[in-house]
């Protein structure tokens, strides 16, 4: 320990190798963990980047944004600009998916220096003297010009400073005028001298399509889906449901894993532990005499099946994603060929998934500490390059926070590196660190602890937190409020009014959700027991037959909330969330803005799903750029009212048996060359 500490009172004793550096970089955002992670962007993003740059003394500092693409070595630069103390802003528009880096230099300026003392200068004497000074800075900065005849205007202008600055009887004013020449200072701004500018650490940025922030899920089973009652559905039988997924404004259709289930030690209905000979049994329990995660069920078809699908969901303009379980069926292949990847209890039997006091005797879970490690590693990651080269681009990870974090970062990174459009949906409702570790390491976008949050108080503090915690440069959320695994008790006990509430919750607080259906849309609601969240007679381990055609069905509910989404900038992303108050605690109201505010949506959700509820409405007029007195219209767009209001306070009453929610778009009043009013 003593020697290295005098290590480190040796370091900043050494001289440095440049002293001339003055500038000071401090500050810069965003960044994550010191720039050990990437922030997260999408192409078409404004990037806004800032940081404290400052010197010793009174000469000006200049500041530049620079930024390149991974693969790229050349640089590109903007100017930054001063917001006040200090504190500089630079802002690019982010184009091509991929990784890219970007960093920060600032460098005190001589020339800037010079041009603000010569704008306070009055005494002729100092004139003529910075004149002489100017001229020698403008003659050095055309030897460092490169761009067009930049050179010679500015040797040009050196020469006539000098001459004017040396002339008899030289006008001051008109000395200064020509030092101060507004085109000429720009000429020479394109030349600035960074010999001894500062550089901030580079700062990794990846920039996704943006699916992987705004986007509608949709998952089925497959097996599911055939026509015929207790028939095992396929993948094209799957396909044949595109049309209702696209009609109800779905942009990805999300499937359970599609490989062999195991025969070995295979659950039955409702989770029992013998199952009978014809028992599907559960998609997780990945691996049999088929094959392995690389394989196709062959009751669900081929792969010729799945590009099939994949074509016609394009068709559609519908993304198909995959889970991807990294685990094991006693019977997967990898468990006689690599025995290694697992541990052993002590019996000599393979150890099998649990969670006391849940137990998955049908899975077997990798051992990521075993000697093979470098193997496994290798044959995890060429589970989703054998689909990317199938044509799958989204991947749903089942539970990856009970994997190894080393494995992800090294895992995501290669792939994305290769395919920088794939998207991986973290399913991992686990503890919040672990959650944002992995949203760090690389996942695209995660699930969220939405399903849990029913009251104001929560919702407010948990959304609040997503669109403007310190994780919103990296922590996407995608909220569900069902899933096969999850039937919570809100949607169990609330009818109708609770499955669409949180609908219209999920669409419109966060950019990216996504439902189980037809589960979601059939309003399934009975447990498997009192008490449980899972559901009664689950999919997850047997065929279900679904009644599209019921006249309740919320499909043309789900499809209307889509549009909206599709139609409304505002609904895109998650920064411009506010809440907005509302004198009733079973009412829940907030807002969501874009294009320079031209594009605002206010949703107001009655939380009980049982009575009727009522408030007042205070609305932030001036943040909406709304004059006081002036009138303006709330169009409900799921209902289809309209609302003249003209004040910030407004009253507001929720049928939650009729329609449990607004969903307004202001629009403000303008006139016409007619004198018509129009809202827009």
């Amino acid at each position: 320990m003593r020697a290295r500490t005098a290590d480190i009172v040796e370091d900043v004793r050494r001289v440095p190798d440049e002293g001339r550096i003055r500038a000071v970089i401090e500050s810069v955002t965003p960044q994550v963990d010191g720039g050990r992670f990437a922030v997260k962007r999408v192409v078409g993003d404004e990037f806004d980047v800032e940081a404290d740059c400052f010197a010793d003394g009174h000469d000006a500092v200049l500041a530049m944004l620079c930024w390149r693409r991974d693969q790229d070595e050349q640089w590109h630069a903007v100017p930054m600009a001063a917001i006040g103390n200090e504190r500089w802003r630079g802002r690019i528009r982010l184009g091509e998916i991929g990784r890219c880096w970007y960093t920060v230099t600032a460098w005190v300026d001589a020339f800037e220096s010079w041009r603000r003392d010569l704008a306070r200068r009055v005494e002729p004497d100092d004139i003529r003297m910075a004149g002489l000074i100017g001229a020698d800075l403008i003659e050095e900065t055309a030897e460092r010009a490169t761009i067009g005849d930049d050179r010679e205007r500015l040797a040009a202008w050196a020469r006539r400073l000098r001459d004017a600055s040396q002339a008899e009887g030289a006008d001051p004013q008109v000395l200064k005028a020509l030092g101060l020449d507004a085109r000429l200072g720009e000429i020479a701004a394109r030349h600035p001298d960074r010999r001894f500018a500062a550089v901030h650490p580079m700062l990794p940025l990846d920039i996704d399509r943006p699916l992987a922030r705004f986007g509608a899920w949709y998952e089925l089973f497959p097996r599911s889906t055939a026509p015929a009652a207790g028939a095992h559905g396929t993948l094209r039988n799957c396909a044949d449901r595109l049309a209702d997924i696209a009609a109800m404004g779905f942009d990805v259709l999300y499937l359970p894993p599609i490989h062999p289930v195991g025969r070995e030690r295979r659950k039955g209905p409702n989770n029992a532990l013998v199952a009978a000979p014809d028992d599907v049994g559960s998609p997780w329990a990945i691996g049999a005499a088929e094959g392995g995660h690389l394989a196709v069920h062959p009751l669900l078809g081929t792969v010729e099946d799945l590009r099939y699908l994949i074509a016609r969901a394009h068709e559609h303009g519908v993304e198909l994603a995959l889970d991807i379980a990294l685990q094991c069926a006693p019977d997967h292949p990898w468990v006689t060929e690599h025995p290694e990847w697992f541990r052993r209890r002590p019996d000599g039997s393979v150890q099998y998934a649990e969670n006391p006091p849940k137990k998955y005797q049908d899975i077997y879970p990798f051992d990521f500490e075993t000697g093979d490690w470098q193997a496994m590693w290798h044959a995890l990651a060429g589970i989703f390059r054998h689909w990317i080269a199938e044509g799958v681009r989204i991947f749903r990870v089942d539970n990856p926070h009970t994997k190894a974090f080393p494995f992800w970062e090294w895992a995501i990174a290669s792939i994305r590196h290769d395919h920088p459009d794939v998207i991986f949906l973290a399913e991992a409702f686990t503890r919040p660190r672990v959650m944002h570790r992995l949203a760090k390491l690389g996942f695209t976008q995660s699930y969220t602890y939405f399903t849990w949050r029913n009251t104001r108080a929560e919702l407010t503090e948990y959304f609040s937190e997503l669109a403007h915690g310190p994780g919103a440069d990296y922590f996407r959320p995608n909220v569900w409020p069902n899933t096969p695994d999850i039937l919570p008790e809100y949607l169990q006990l609330g009818g109708r009014p609770a499955f669409v509430v949180r609908l219209v919750l999920a669409a419109t607080l966060a950019a990216s959700y996504g439902i189980y259906g037809p589960a979601f849309e059939l309003m399934e609601h009975v447990p498997r027991e009192p008490g449980s969240e899972e559901y009664l007679n689950s999919e997850k381990y047997q065929l279900r037959e679904w009644d599209l055609d019921r006249p309740d069905s919320l499909a043309a509910l789900i499809g209307r909330v889509n549009r909206v989404r599709r139609d409304n900038p505002a609904l895109h992303a998650n920064t411009s969330l506010r809440f907005l108050a509302i004198d009733n605690d079973q009412l829940i109201a907030y807002s969501k803005t874009a294009d320079a505010g031209d594009n605002i949506i206010v949703v107001v959700a009655n939380l009980d799903p049982h009575n009727v509820h009522s408030g007042w409405l205070e609305l932030d007029l001036d943040a909406f750029g709304i004059a006081p007195g002036t009138s303006f219209q709330m169009h409900d767009l799921l209902s289809g009212a309209r609302y003249l209001w003209s004040s910030a306070r407004n009253f507001v009453r929720l049928d939650p048996q009729r329609v449990p929610a607004h969903l307004f778009v202001l629009r403000r009043r303008v006139r016409s060359e007619r004198d018509f009013d129009y809202f827009l």
